[in-house]
């Protein structure tokens, strides 16, 4: 699953606050079996009506996936976009040497020379 630079961005600007990182990860903690409403709501202490804001925020962001069953709303940790993400930003580790490596075959130039 490819990352776009905008669909992390959003991502990650969805587990940017101390109350929705606590809540994606109950429910990273969770795993397959998700949570519903008030299992969060225990766990974490946020108020109802702020949780809902929080989940639909994440939801939207595509981290969080929830799942309508009667009057119960079930919550889950979209853990392959987690891992989509977590790899996005993992293979940034040392692109600049990467990239430094391949053009070390004397097409790299120094930019300040011409400004002597």
């Amino acid at each position: 699953m490819a990352v776009e630079l905008t669909q992390a961005a959003q991502a990650f600007a969805a587990m940017g606050s101390e109350p929705r990182l606590e809540v994606l990860m109950c429910l990273v903690r969770a795993g397959n079996k998700g949570l519903l409403v008030g299992d969060i709501q225990e766990r974490t202490g946020i108020p109802a009506s702020t949780l809902n804001h929080h989940l639909k925020f994440m939801t939207a962001a595509g981290i969080v996936r929830q799942e309508k069953q009667g009057r119960t709303i079930h919550n889950y940790a979209q853990l392959d976009q987690l891992e989509a993400l977590a790899g996005f930003i993992i293979n940034q580790c040392c692109a600049d040497d990467r990239q430094l490596h391949a053009n070390s075959n004397g097409d790299v130039q120094d930019k300040g020379a011409d400004n002597v």
